[in-house]
């Protein structure tokens, strides 16, 4: 569950904008915040089912741009690949060459 929820936050990190203003707000109640579906459903004077309705729907949203767009799928492999090389630089006599091939694999990360 938590894993969802995280990887669920980054790609709202990268995508919040193609949301709706509202499923914005639910989003970020609902994940950032820890309301429960009740909760949002009362300040917003709406039902717990229109609630994870919205929820549900831009999730499904964010999903699709990832599958579409990628970016966080890049930016995680740009994080794998920078790590490596924070630790080829760290070791007593770096492979340099190593380090040649994760920089060319780190620019060719489309």
């Amino acid at each position: 569950m938590l894993e969802k929820k995280t990887h669920l936050n980054l790609l709202y990190d990268f995508y919040h904008s193609l949301l709706t203003d509202k499923q914005r707000q639910y989003m970020e109640l609902y994940y950032y915040d820890d309301l429960s579906l009740g909760e949002i459903a009362e300040e917003f004077q709406v039902s717990r089912q229109a609630v994870y309705e919205h929820l549900k729907r831009a999730e499904e949203l964010l999903h699709k741009y990832e599958s579409q767009l990628q970016l966080v799928a890049k930016y995680e492999q740009r994080q794998q690949l920078l790590k490596r090389m924070e630790a080829i630089l760290e070791e007593s006599s770096p492979d340099l060459e190593e380090l040649k091939r994760l920089v060319s694999a780190l620019k060719n990360v489309d």
